[in-house]
C-alpha cells in the first residue's frame, strides 16, 4: 500500500526518475575519473589529490547549500544543481576532447562535481521530507537508495567498458545528457513552498542550524554515525582502482565490475531495507550492517581473489546503502523540517572535511604500503560505527519503539 501511495504521487515519481538518471551520469563520471586519473598519471597520490579537491569543494559549499535549501524552493535548488553541473561540464569535455588529458581540467571537474553533489544531496533529501507524510518516509528512502544504486551499479560496469574502448570525454557527454533529461523531469513537478518562507535571514542562517543540532545531542550523535559510511565510500574510491590494477593485476573491465558489485549491493539494500525497517528495530539493523561491512573489508585486506572481491564489494554496497536508508529515516522523523537542509549539509560537509585529509593520506599510504592497506583502515572505521551505534542507541533518547 505504501508503494502504491508513494508512486502515485507525481512529485515523487518524477523526482525518483530524475534521481536514477542523474545518478547514472554521476556514477559514470565518478568511476571513470578515478580510473582515468590513475591510468594517465600512474600515481595514487594524484588520484587521492583529485578526490581531496572534490570533497574540499563539497565541504566549502555545504554552508551555502544548506541555507539555500532551507530558504528557497527545493525544486528550484535541485534544478540549478543539474544545470550548474551540465554547462561547465560541457566546457571540460571540450578541453579533454581537443587536448587530451589535462590535470587542471580534471581539478575543475572535481570542484564542479563536489560542490554540485553536496548541494543536490541537501536539496533532494529535504525535498522528500517536505512533500511526503511521515508514514511514507521509510519507503521513500528505500526507493531513493534504489534510484541511486540503479544508476551507480549500471554506471560501474559501463564506465569501465567505455574507458577501455573509447575515452573519458564520452563519459562526460553522457553525464551531460543525463543531467538535461533530469532537468526536464523535475521541471514538470509542481514547485514546493519554501519551508522557512517569511522567516528572517538570521533564523534561516547556517549558524542557527548548527545551534539546533548542538542543542539536540542525540541527533548530533546519530548524524555523526551517518557520515561513517560516506567516509568509507570515499576511501573505497581511492583504494579500489589501484587494488584492482596492482594487487589483482586486472584491467578496467574488472574494476568496473567490482564497482558494479558495490552498486548491486546498494540496489539490494534499497529493495529490502523498507521491509527490514517495518519488521526489525532500527538499532539492530544498524549494528548488523556495520558489522557485515567490517567483515567484508577485512576479507578484501586478507584475500586477493577476483570473484571474492565481487562478493565483498557487494556486501559493502549492501551495508553502506542499508545504513543510509535506516539512519536517514530515523533523522527525517526527528529533525524539524525547517532545519533539514542545513542538518543534511552539516553532516555531509563534516564528512567532506574528514575526507579532505583521509583521501590524501590514503593515496600516500597505498603508494607506500600497497593498495590493500586502505581496506584495513575502512574496516576499523566501520567497526567503530558498530560499537558506537550499539552503545548510543541503547543509552540515549533515540531509544523508542522505532529504534
Amino acid at each position: 500500500m505504501n508503494i502504491t501511495n508513494l508512486l502515485g504521487r507525481r512529485e515523487f515519481r518524477n523526482f525518483f526518475l530524475a534521481d536514477i538518471i542523474s545518478g547514472f551520469g554521476v556514477g559514470l563520471t565518478t568511476v571513470g575519473a578515478n580510473w582515468y586519473m590513475l591510468q594517465a598519471t600512474h600515481s595514487n597520490k594524484l588520484v587521492g589529490m583529485y578526490l581531496t579537491v572534490n570533497v574540499l569543494a563539497g565541504f566549502l559549499m555545504s554552508p551555502l547549500a544548506g541555507s539555500l535549501t532551507d530558504k528557497f524552493s527545493r525544486k528550484q535548488v535541485i534544478l540549478w544543481t543539474f544545470l550548474g553541473r551540465a554547462v561547465p561540464m560541457s566546457l571540460i569535455a571540450l578541453v579533454i576532447g581537443y587536448a587530451g588529458f589535462n590535470l587542471w581540467a580534471m581539478y575543475g571537474l572535481a570542484i564542479l562535481t563536489g560542490a554540485g553533489w553536496i548541494t543536490y544531496m541537501a536539496a533532494s533529501r529535504s525535498y522528500v521530507q517536505a512533500v511526503l507524510p511521515e508514514e511514507l518516509l521509510g519507503t521513500a528512502n528505500s526507493f531513493i537508495e534504489v534510484s541511486l544504486q540503479v544508476g551507480m551499479f549500471a554506471a560501474g560496469a559501463i564506465s569501465g567498458i567505455i574507458l577501455n574502448y573509447t575515452g573519458f570525454m564520452i563519459i562526460l557527454v553522457i553525464n551531460i545528457i543525463m543531467f538535461v533529461a533530469a532537468v526536464l523531469l523535475v521541471a514538470a513537478i509542481k514547485a514546493d513552498s519554501p519551508v522557512n518562507k517569511g522567516v528572517n535571514e538570521e533564523s534561516a542562517g547556517f549558524s542557527n542550524g548548527l545551534a539546533y543540532i548542538w542543542k539536540h545531542k542525540s541527533i548530533l550523535s546519530m548524524g555523526i554515525i551517518s557520515i561513517l559510511p560516506l567516509i568509507v565510500t570515499q576511501l573505497f574510491n581511492v583504494s579500489s582502482p589501484d587494488y584492482v590494477s596492482t594487487v589483482l593485476r586486472a584491467n578496467s573491465v574488472v574494476y568496473g565490475f567490482a564497482d558494479m558489485g558495490y552498486g548491486v549491493g546498494g540496489l539490494a539494500a534499497g529493495l529490502i531495507t523498507g521491509y527490514l525497517i517495518n519488521h526489525f528495530k532500527n538499532k539492530n539493523i544498524i549494528v548488523f550492517f556495520f558489522t557485515l561491512a567490517t567483515i567484508g573489508l577485512l576479507t578484501l585486506y586478507w584475500t586477493h581473489v577476483i570473484p571474492l572481491t565481487y562478493v565483498c564489494t557487494f556486501s559493502l554496497g549492501l551495508s553502506n546503502s542499508a545504513l543510509r536508508v535506516v539512519i536517514n529515516t530515523v533523522l527525517m522523523h526527528r529533525v524539524d523540517k525547517k532545519f533539514m537542509g542545513r542538518a543534511t549539509s552539516i553532516w555531509n560537509g563534516t564528512a567532506q572535511l574528514i575526507e579532505v585529509f583521509a583521501s590524501t593520506l590514503m593515496g600516500v599510504a597505498n603508494d607506500k604500503f600497497g593498495a590493500n592497506i586502505g581496506f584495513l583502515w575502512m574496516a576499523v572505521i566501520m567497526l567503530i560505527g558498530a560499537v558506537w551505534s550499539f552503545i548510543m542507541l541503547n543509552t540515549t533518547k533515540l531509544r523508542s519503539k522505532q529504534v
